[in-house]
């Protein structure tokens, strides 16, 4: 069996130099699938808000959502280092609720989490308490009002700003950070100025590592994302699945003798 990866196995990758392999998750299924598929890191992204709840944003998602979801999740996951996203409104207030909702995503098998934005106070402070931290720069979907929609940030002279950032996120202590919808010129040299990991989504291919939403890269969207590849046609696959099964069982090919007892 494969050695179990942790927060120390994503330095060693790092260090070596070999890309890191992130993908989101948001249940046993597929965690299980994904963990099974080898990737480093599987992360249970507060995009189950977008993904499996139905919703426009990431901000209606409740530490409530994030802790069933990384609960359910970690019944698969044994392999993966298995971070959680803390989510609006659960740690932007205080250092102690910080603590209060990394611990919460702790107690259910949370091995990291994420935090969005600047927060260096609460990424020291949930480190302290004894928990890693992934950071997120560029753009952070809990802003989303902010930005007056999902952009990409960083062009022109905003580009320092960002840079800067994720200095200070790395300061704070996170192992690694992600840079979201970034021209990847400027996440080259995130990247190169970093001593931790970068983790990009929509940011280029000279980030440590990528991270996908797992319904992008199978398919399972039926809008297609820029920044993702489909890998497999999955929403028409299933589709067609199951109008077989319908078929079958209306006109008496299933249940067979095979299926019966």
């Amino acid at each position: 069996m494969t050695d179990k990866i942790t927060v120390l196995g994503i330095r060693e990758r790092y260090a070596k130099g070999e890309k890191i392999v992130c993908i989101t998750a948001y249940d046993a299924v597929f965690g299980r699938i994904a963990d099974t598929a080898g990737a480093d890191v599987i992360l249970v992204g507060d995009s189950l808000g977008n993904v499996v709840l139905g919703y426009t944003s990431t901000l209606p998602v409740t530490l409530g959502d994030m802790v069933s979801h990384t609960q359910a999740t970690r019944h698969g996951v044994k392999r993966a280092l298995f971070v959680a996203d803390l989510p609006f409104g659960t740690y932007q207030s205080s250092v102690e609720q910080a603590i209060q909702s990394a611990t919460a995503l702790v107690k259910v098998g949370a091995e990291a989490v994420k935090v969005e934005g600047e927060y260096t106070e609460q990424i020291a402070a949930i480190i302290k308490s004894g928990v890693p931290v992934m950071g997120h720069v560029g753009m952070t979907p809990q802003s989303v009002n902010l930005f007056g929609g999902f952009r990409v940030q960083g062009r022109g002279e905003d580009g320092q700003s960002i840079i800067d950032s994720a200095l200070r996120v790395q300061d704070a202590g996170a192992f690694a950070v992600v840079l979201e919808l970034i021209p990847a010129d400027l996440a080259q040299r995130i990247t190169e100025t970093l001593t931790i990991p970068t983790i990009g989504i929509g940011a280029g291919v000279h980030c440590s590592g990528q991270v996908q939403v797992i319904h992008d890269v199978l398919g399972l969207n039926p809008k297609p994302m820029k920044h993702a590849k489909r890998y497999l046609s999955g929403y028409d696959c299933f589709v067609d699945a199951l109008r077989q099964y319908s078929d079958d069982v209306r006109s008496k090919a299933f249940p067979s003798d095979e299926q019966s007892f």
